[in-house]
């Protein structure tokens, strides 16, 4: 048997108390200077404290409607009782159900239980286990007293020899365990059986490893401090949201040029060899290096026109002053480009944003050499060598129109009767919106295309009118052109036989269209027949007014700029004609001799109009200084060679565009005699320039409109002589 250290209990107490007061004097304690000094009595003063359970969340009073009463009533309020503490039991009452079925489970008889339990409590005497029991509960013993001994010893144990001896007590519990389930159950009527000792059991405890411990540390660069100090506006906010808004486009835009280029067709190139692939730039940088080789054109043009361009700006004809009602024309930059100087221009329009950018269209008035292909070229004055846009088309391009509000989108009527809408900003190779070549277009010649306002949900659309008598509208949607048939011109006469002997009825050939500018559902269409034809998009079968204008193709109508129910129209048999709305004769007639391509009314005057004739001259009058003769008569071009065919006036500058028949755009600047404005009277010094054009048209339309109301003249025979 090894021998067993055992250790003085003397000199482990005296080696505990010396700790413990060495512990104790190096122990000091700190007074605090705020500390109160409090007397005998004061210390040994009992405080009572008591403690009471509230519970703030609970409602004092509950009350609810009655719909039966039709009142409030109150509630009984809850129990405000809160477990704090809940522990479940193990005992079990003896008679219960789950006590009767445990001994049931157990072997005993539940009566037999009950009645041995009465009589050792009566008796007061415990029962005596059998023999055997007996045994095995000193064998227990003796194994619990082993355990007491090497429990003493184990301080003085190595690790090994603790597990060998915490398997030993398990192997010996698992023994006794078994000694005793095997015991045979109690019978009935015989000694009441022992309960195992469910509190005999070895506690085990383990170590575990502790993790080291580290400190790491990381110093960083402090972020850099900054002031910063801003007012916050109305039209700061305003501003941010136009930045925020203009980026949006930004991005439908190229999203809309990447599904373009997506649907572009393959090229019949062959593909560029890998070689070359390495010396490709990015889009980005493309765009910088194409920009400042704009810049740099653009000062070339500048340095190489220096003196038209200081004309432009700054010459106004000194003469002037000494004539009275008479003015000229200053030619200043001719605009032309290589492809098209054979084709004619058809038509011209100013952009209404960028007022030093306008288009030109070209095509063909010849039907029997039409043009193989047409084109729309966009001049800026910054550079009139060269257009910065160009769209080519499979035939010529007869008309064209800028959108009012998005100055980049461009429609286009051609000569095969289709409709092509360009997003000049994304791409001018391939159009935007293109109709159907077999059904979804016009049956003749498109000679007219015009904006109108956008659709309630915002969808952009447009008029178009064609030799075939149809006026269509026209409506951009997300991925077709949507097309409506508004009206379909014809003749008022009854219908004539066809060969076929069926009956058919004439239609007009529609050469020109412009909107009512006060109702846009209202507008003026000019025929080949030399009718103009006032109608409106609620009615599809009639027509709400009819002009017998000219005798000859109706080549334009334009609205007056002060006065909207003032309106212009020229045509080929050489008249001009200025009409007011809802009456069928016109106001002024003029007659210049020739075929007039095309009229305008000023933009800076309410009384000024030009046109353009087959002769070559552009024509100006100012109806408040001669109602009769032109102010200003001037060949542009020679006449024998060249034609005129339209003109545009610009909405800012003092200058005019013409087009003739082969391919050239001449600009003329106005001289001052040309656009004089109105002067206010002394006592009416508030009134604006749109205010005075106003009053000055009225007034020279009094002398020549009819009166509304007829008055009677005074009867004089009656009156005596004074």
């Amino acid at each position: 048997m090894r021998p067993k250290h055992v250790r003085s209990s003397a000199k482990v107490g005296s080696d505990a108390y010396d700790e413990i007061e060495e512990w104790r004097r190096a122990k000091q304690l700190l007074k605090p200077k705020e500390q109160l000094e409090l007397n005998e009595g004061e210390l040994k003063e009992v405080i009572a404290k008591q403690l009471c359970t509230v519970n703030p969340q609970s409602p004092d009073s509950l009350i609810e409607f009655n719909y039966d009463t039709g009142e409030f009533l109150p509630i009984a309020l809850a129990t405000q009782g809160i477990v704090l503490f809940e522990s479940l039991g193990t005992v079990l009452h003896k008679d219960s159900e789950e006590a009767y079925a445990q001994l049931l489970e157990q072997g005993i008889d539940p009566q037999t239980y009950e009645g041995s339990v009465v009589s050792l409590q009566e008796e007061d005497v415990v029962a005596e286990p059998e023999p055997k029991e007996e045994d095995e509960g000193k064998g227990i013993k003796t194994e619990a007293g082993e355990e007491e001994e090497e429990g003493e010893a184990k301080d003085e144990e190595t690790e090994e020899e603790t597990q060998e001896k915490a398997e030993e007590d398990a192997e010996v519990d698992e023994e006794a365990e078994a000694k005793v389930e095997t015991a045979k159950p109690i019978q009935k009527g015989g000694k009441p059986r022992k309960l195992v000792n469910q509190f005999n059991f070895c506690e085990r405890a383990a170590l575990t490893y502790n993790n080291p411990v580290r400190a790491q540390a990381n110093q960083t660069v402090p972020p850099p401090i900054a002031k910063f100090s801003a007012n916050v506006l109305q039209w700061n906010i305003y501003d941010e949201y136009q930045k925020d808004f203009e980026a949006q486009q930004l991005e439908k835009e190229l999203e809309r040029e990447r599904k373009e280029k997506e649907k572009a067709p393959v090229s019949k190139h062959q593909p560029q060899k890998k070689g070359q692939e390495k010396f490709q730039l990015n889009e980005a940088v493309q765009g910088r290096i194409s920009e400042c080789w704009k810049v740099l054109e653009r000062m070339i043009n500048q340095n190489t026109y220096d003196d038209i361009a200081q004309d432009y700006r700054y010459w106004d004809d000194p003469a002037d002053e000494f004539r009275d009602g008479e003015g000229t024309l200053l030619p200043l930059w001719k605009f032309s480009y290589a492809k098209t100087r054979k084709s004619t221009v058809i038509d011209i329009d100013w952009n209404p944003i960028y007022y030093d950018l306008y288009q030109v269209s070209y095509g063909s008035f010849d039907f029997l050499k039409p043009a193989p292909e047409g084109a729309v070229c966009l001049f800026t004055i910054k550079n009139p060598s060269f257009p910065d846009y160009i769209c080519m088309t499979e035939c010529g391009v007869m008309c064209s129109d800028f959108h009012p509000t998005y100055p980049y989108m461009v429609v286009m009527g051609l000569y095969d009767g289709s409709v092509l809408v360009y997003n000049v900003q994304a791409s001018c190779q391939i159009p935007a919106f293109k109709s159907d070549n077999v059904t979804n277009k016009h049956k003749g010649i498109v000679w007219d295309v015009k904006w109108a306002p956008d659709l309630p949900d915002g969808e952009l659309n447009f008029y178009s009118v064609s030799c075939d008598g149809d006026i269509n509208n026209w409506v951009l949607m997300q991925n077709e052109l949507a097309v409506t048939t508004i009206l379909s011109l014809g003749f008022d006469n009854d219908p004539v036989i066809g060969p076929d002997g069926t009956h058919l009825k004439l239609k007009c050939c529609a050469s020109c269209i412009r909107l009512y500018p006060k109702d846009p559902s209202i507008y003026l269409v000019g025929t080949e027949e030399g009718h103009i034809y006032k109608c409106s998009t609620e009615y599809s079968s009639i027509c709400l007014l009819t002009y017998k204008a000219h005798l000859l193709p109706v080549n334009r109508i334009d609205f007056n700029k002060y006065n909207p129910d003032i309106f212009i129209s020229c045509s080929g048999d050489w008249k001009i004609k200025i009409w007011e709305n809802n009456r069928t004769e016109a106001l002024f007639v003029f007659d210049l001799g020739y075929a007039v391509g095309d009229v305008k009314w000023a933009p800076f005057s309410s009384t000024v109009f030009a046109a353009v004739t087959s002769e070559g001259k552009v024509y100006v009058y100012d109806l408040n200084v001669n109602k009769y003769k032109p102010i200003c008569v001037q060949a542009v071009v020679s006449r024998r060679r060249f034609k005129l065919t339209r003109l545009s006036f610009n909405q800012k500058l003092p200058i005019i565009i013409v087009g003739d028949d082969k391919g050239c755009v001449t600009s003329l600047k106005l001289s001052p005699n040309l656009r004089i404005a109105c002067k206010a009277p002394k006592k009416q010094q508030y009134l604006d320039q749109w205010t005075m054009q106003c009053m000055k048209l009225d007034k020279l339309l009094s002398v020549v409109q009819e009166s509304e109301t007829l008055l009677f003249p005074e009867d004089t025979a009656g009156k005596e002589e004074s």
